[in-house]
């Protein structure tokens, strides 16, 4: 054999995530999509906002949740999160996922019932990041 490694272009990484996407069909049987991208105003300032998609096996996958700094500490980061619930129920998911880093929400998650199942420690870098879920 003669194996060699290679930069790819974009047209071999879409071939590449199309190929993973057609064997993870064998093992995948949820085909739900959407997505949620809600926000909060105070008059017409825009205070806060999620981005969260539907992923495999009916997971709702959270990657933004950010609330301005002036506004932290008054609970619109539990409206938000309640919405994001309440609308995850009703796309058909029955999981939340979502990570955050040890300055950011980790806390509040907690607060607001998100199980902690796994971290890490970046010590050379001083950060470490936490990885919630739950089932709704």
């Amino acid at each position: 054999m003669n194996y060699k490694i290679i930069e790819l272009n974009d047209t071999q990484v879409e071939d590449i995530e199309n190929r993973l996407d057609e064997y993870d069909k064998k093992y995948t049987i949820y085909e739900i999509s959407g997505s949620i991208k809600i926000g909060v105003k105070d008059g017409d300032k825009l205070i806060a906002g999620a981005d969260a998609c539907m992923t495999g096996f009916r997971i709702l996958y959270v990657s933004t949740v950010f609330v301005d700094e002036d506004y932290r500490k008054n609970k619109i980061g539990t409206l938000l999160m309640n919405e994001i619930e309440k609308r995850a129920k009703l796309m058909g998911a029955n999981m939340i996922r979502l990570d955050t880093f040890n300055w950011q929400g980790r806390d509040f998650y907690r607060s607001i019932g998100y199980e902690e199942v796994g971290s890490y420690d970046n010590k050379v870098d001083g950060f470490s990041e936490h990885f919630f879920l739950k089932r709704l």
